[in-house]
């Protein structure tokens, strides 16, 4: 049997291992920064249901095949990563990665080992002449360039060569930049986009995430938003709607609409099948258009630990095993399941000791704690099984359909992306937000009908321009009425406010005597197309419009689910809200609801 060779290498890093495991763990991002080169992913599907992963690819003309086997790891602690290959001059390689604490002070150790089995007299002489000494070079190298982005030297954990444009590919490039900064949504920040795009790693290229590049931009999260949508019309960027497996969050189907989005999927690596949610797994994301730079298809690795960071531990367990490792989670909402789809057990971590998660064939268990600062496991079926501990709670930096499709630019740039016609898709949470003038019949009579229509018309300007500044879109307007969305009800209400305290001085500027009434309500409803424009539909909605019609004028009224909510609730007392009950026309019951004045 062919010998395996190893070796092992430690840097010992002056920040704690909760600093630098994002960007060691971060496998992808690691082997693009080390040279090595994409390769292209088959699934096979097995007879229970589960894939097995194969892989080709080609480094320095030599060409490779092999079998991907899932990575291992527990959050902060240790990942172990390996194949075994049918083609090329080795039979294995393997990478194991281990982190503690620094006895000689603050910080930790970085423990690498690899190890490697010639499968041909090539091999061999590889594992015998150089491949360790660049796998050591590469290692301190990168670790090198971790640590100065943890001192926050450097903006990036690795330094790559990055993507430089011809002359002529330039001046297309600078033309369409300039023509961005010169839109309403350029806010400066279109040259800094694509000197980022330019620079950035392949790795953050295949979805970029906007309010996730936001802070590392120094931008605010809709002005970011905001660009990157006026990019697409430029021709700088592509945008696309992914369709995330609730599982392992990847991005099992994508489309560059939402009309091609289909209502439900299935991912083949988790065996689950899943549907469409507008508020939890439909992600709004970007690439680069060809014309700003090429991104090439491959993966560079395909499920390490930063692959999916809500993952906490991935473990493999021989039959009838039980194993524990060091690790703690910080407290909040968990599932445990199979890796490969099927059962699972959701519990919630207080900080305490957590329980033991079981594996049987059809079902996942918890049992008693483990001990204190362990994480365990135990597989009590005859064939091996992956254990996985996830977090429940999704990304707050995903900018979901819902988040997108409340957004004034969205509406504005993106008014023809829409659902298929007879399509609704679900939003769980949306806070809707109704005006109207009161005594509009009056007004028209009293100022006549040109300087009455104007009024108007500066008054849906005016409060379009609130909407927006508060993370809103106006959705449409209906005579005199105006209807608008936000993904967060306390911005809804925060506009509100905003609209009421500066209707004075837009009296006073338009020299007009226009009075607002608000009515505010959050909940779940449909998104539908109407008019070939999104827009909302269901009882949510008519709740909104029936408490728009209790405002008495320069007021504001919402509803319990509104002041309940826990973002809302310093807001709404500070106004000094009353509490009153009415019947509300289309209801079947009384309504509770609060009203306050902005002043």
């Amino acid at each position: 049997m062919p010998r395996t060779y190893r070796r092992r290498f430690t840097h010992a890093f002056d920040h704690p291992v909760e600093t630098v495991w994002p960007a060691l763990a971060d496998t992808a991002r690691f082997n693009e920064a080390a040279g090595f080169p994409k390769h292209r992913i088959r699934e096979e599907a097995q007879p229970d249901g589960s894939i097995r992963l194969f892989a080709e690819g080609a480094v320095k003309g030599v060409e490779l095949a092999w079998e991907e086997f899932p990575v291992e790891w527990v959050m902060g602690q240790w990942f172990w990563h390996w194949r075994v290959f049918s083609k090329g001059p080795f039979a294995t390689i393997g990478a194991m990665v281990t982190f503690e604490p620094r006895e000689d002070g603050p910080g930790c150790l970085c423990h690498y080992e690899v190890g490697a089995t010639p499968r041909t007299g090539f091999g061999w002489v590889i594992l015998n002449w150089g491949f360790f000494a660049r796998a050591e070079n590469d290692f301190r190298s990168l670790c090198g360039q971790v640590a100065e982005w943890a001192e926050g030297v450097a903006r990036v954990p690795y330094r790559v060569p990055g993507h430089a444009p011809s002359a002529a590919e330039r001046m297309r490039i600078d033309a369409m930049v300039r023509r961005l900064e010169a839109s309403p949504y350029g806010h400066g920040l279109g040259q800094t986009l694509v000197d980022w795009v330019l620079a950035a790693q392949e790795v953050d290229l295949v979805r970029i995430r906007p309010l996730a590049l936001a802070p590392l931009l120094g931008a605010e999260p809709r002005a970011m938003v905001e660009t990157m949508l006026q990019a697409v019309r430029e021709g700088l960027l592509q945008q696309r709607w992914d369709l995330l497996c609730p599982r392992c969050r990847g991005a099992k189907l994508a489309a560059d609409g939402l009309d091609r989005l289909p209502e439900r999927a299935h991912c083949a690596a988790c065996n689950v099948d899943y549907e469409r949610d507008f508020a939890r797994n439909v992600e709004l994301t970007f690439t680069p258009a060809p014309a700003l730079r090429p991104v090439y298809d491959g993966e560079y690795c395909l499920g390490g630990p930063m692959t999916t960071p809500h993952v906490m531990a991935q473990v493999r367990l021989d039959p009838r095993a039980a194993r524990d490792w060091p690790g703690e989670l910080p407290p909040g909402p968990y599932r445990a399941r199979e890796l490969r789809g099927g059962p699972y057990a959701e519990f919630e971590h207080d900080g305490g000791a957590l329980p033991t998660v079981a594996l049987a064939e059809d079902a996942v268990t918890l049992g008693a704690p483990a001990p204190p600062g362990r994480i365990a496991f135990r597989n009590d079926d005859s064939t091996p099984r992956y254990a996985v501990i996830e977090r429940r709670d999704w990304a707050i930096d995903a900018l979901t359909a819902e988040r997108a499709t409340a957004l004034h630019a969205f509406r504005d740039l993106c008014a023809a992306d829409t659902l298929r016609p007879g399509d609704g898709a679900g939003i769980s949470q949306v806070a809707l937000m109704f005006t109207d003038l009161k005594g509009s019949t009056r007004l028209y009579r009293s100022a006549g009908d040109a300087p009455a229509y104007a009024a108007v018309r500066s008054h849906f300007v005016y409060l379009a321009d609130h909407v927006r500044r508060h993370d809103g879109a106006v959705v449409k307007t209906m005579g005199d009425a105006v209807l608008a969305a936000f993904a967060e009800p306390r911005d809804a209400l925060a506009c509100a406010v905003a609209i009421q305290r500066g209707m004075d001085a837009f009296n006073l500027r338009e020299q007009s005597a226009l009075v607002v009434k608000i009515g505010i309500h959050t909940g779940a409803c449909l998104a539908v197309t109407l008019n070939r424009r999104l827009d909302y539909f269901g009882q949510t909605v008519n709740l909104a419009a029936r408490l728009q019609d209790q405002s008495r004028g320069g007021d504001i009224v919402f509803s319990e689910a509104v002041r309940a909510d826990p973002t809302v609730r310093a807001l709404a007392d500070a106004l000094s809200p009353t509490h009153e009950c009415a019947e509300l026309r289309g209801i079947d019951e009384a309504i509770a609801f609060w009203r306050a004045s902005a002043s």
